[in-house]
């Protein structure tokens, strides 16, 4: 990953086709954030997000894919369905022995 600042006034990447340019006075626009007016480091930080989003999403495709969802349902589903947290306790298996009355737990 290698963001490149061009003369002050425009940042590259050579792992995306995304930009930043200089606004002045210390201020940078994104080309994917229309709109927003950011920090020098956020420019930085946004453009590294573009070079790593790309291969995060053929990962999360490929895995989405074996459980029937695209992999923008997956991250959204994942990012915002609550887990079953500390209460949640595992079923557990339990034997039957035949002729028993009492139940094995495994």
């Amino acid at each position: 990953m290698a963001v490149h600042v061009i003369a002050s006034s425009l940042m590259t990447s050579d792992l995306t086709p995304h930009r930043a340019r200089s606004v002045g006075h210390g201020s940078w626009v994104v080309s994917y954030l229309p709109g927003r007016t950011l920090t020098c480091a956020q420019a930085v930080a946004a453009l590294r997000v573009a070079e790593v989003v790309p291969a995060l999403l053929d990962t999360v495709a490929e895995l989405a894919d074996e459980v029937g969802l695209t992999a923008l349902e997956a991250l959204g589903m994942a990012a915002r369905q609550s887990s079953w947290g500390e209460e949640y306790v595992a079923p557990t298996r339990h034997r039957w022995k035949a002729g028993a009355t009492q139940v094995e737990v495994a």
